[in-house]
């Protein structure tokens, strides 16, 4: 009988201090409020930590002390009470919203998918998740959902760019093109879309839309580096305006003194283009540098032989073979312009 009155005694103990806990959780909960009120974020998410403590089952304190904590810029803070209150309330749509916005702001792609899947009403979602499986490194998926995203919204700039990008990695330079010229319409300040389209119309050999989009970039503020220079020298050399080519080329050689590979670039440039003295000028630059340079003897004799003067031209590049058995192939070398 002792042992029941005290277990019924310790019953209506704890029931009293649930129900002070409970009190004192919904007091600092409130408390919270009206700090967040007033923009003391601070002080309000102390408030909210101490109204879990009480209650550790109070979603909504949670929630609160999730932004507070994002007005003041403490992302893991809030992720973590997002997190929780996600455990107690799995279906808060809102709730999954701000998750899987701000997983995808964390770079945590896979739980920003997870959390986009979730989610009924997330107009961002299909961005979300295609723009995460990009940053996975799974194009297939990314297709996919950049394309819902587009058909959603033809505005999104961010998903046409990375759906060009998408299609670059799936080695389909044709079909990145117009997502590229649909991002830069919507967004035509952004000079690193511009100067990637330059580079990907260069790869194609469309070598007039080249300069422009180069160009373009260029005046767009691209920082205009050693490696723009070359791409905006060759773009120039072909599309036929050899001369101002040449000043942005030798510009850049001058910052690489007996750079090979640029030199190289540059005679073999001249060479594709039908400028054979200016080619040989370069190949005896290499020639100069390294005197066993077989490719580039041969290359010269290519050269003699393209301006008649075709006995020395032989001349020269049956030495080159001799050196170098495997140039007989490439006595009609008929490479691509090279550049990028």
């Amino acid at each position: 009988m002792k042992n029941f009155i005290l277990a019924i005694f310790s019953l209506l103990f704890s029931c009293c201090l649930f129900s002070q806990d409970k009190d004192s959780a919904q007091y600092y909960y409130k408390k919270g409020l009206e700090e967040k009120s007033a923009r003391l974020f601070a002080v309000a998410g102390k408030s909210f930590d101490k109204a879990t403590s009480f209650d550790p089952n109070l979603a909504e304190a949670y929630i609160e002390n999730g932004n507070v904590n994002m007005e003041m810029r403490r992302v893991d803070a809030s992720l973590g009470n997002f997190a929780r209150a996600y455990e107690l309330q799995p279906s808060n749509g809102d709730l999954i919203k701000k998750l899987a916005g701000l997983y995808f702001d964390n770079r945590q792609f896979q739980k920003a998918i997870d959390m986009s899947q979730k989610c009924n009403d997330c107009p961002e979602a299909f961005h979300i998740m295609g723009m995460s499986y990009y940053n996975l490194e799974d194009y297939g998926r990314a297709e996919s959902l950049l394309l819902k995203a587009i058909n959603k919204d033809d505005k999104d700039a961010d998903a046409a760019y990375t759906l060009g990008r998408t299609y670059l990695e799936l080695e389909n330079e044709k079909k990145a093109i117009p997502q590229y010229q649909h991002a830069i319409a919507l967004e035509p300040d952004k000079n690193v879309w511009i100067y990637e389209l330059g580079l990907i119309y260069y790869s194609q050999e469309d070598y007039s839309n080249a300069l422009k989009y180069i160009n373009m970039a260029g005046e767009k503020g691209y920082n205009k580096t050693n490696d723009y220079n070359e791409n905006l020298g060759f773009a120039q050399v072909y599309t036929g305006d050899a001369g101002n080519g040449m000043k942005t080329l030798n510009s850049v050689l001058d910052k690489k003194p007996n750079n090979r590979e640029l030199i190289n670039n540059i005679a073999y440039a001249m060479y594709e283009t039908k400028r054979y003295d200016d080619a040989l000028t370069y190949y005896q630059k290499l020639l100069e540098l390294n005197t066993n340079d077989a490719s580039s003897l041969f290359m010269a004799g290519m050269a003699f032989q393209r301006k008649g003067e075709k006995e020395k031209g032989q001349k020269l590049c049956d030495k080159a073979i001799e050196m170098d058995p495997s140039l007989t192939k490439n006595r009609q070398k008929k490479d691509g312009p090279i550049g990028l």
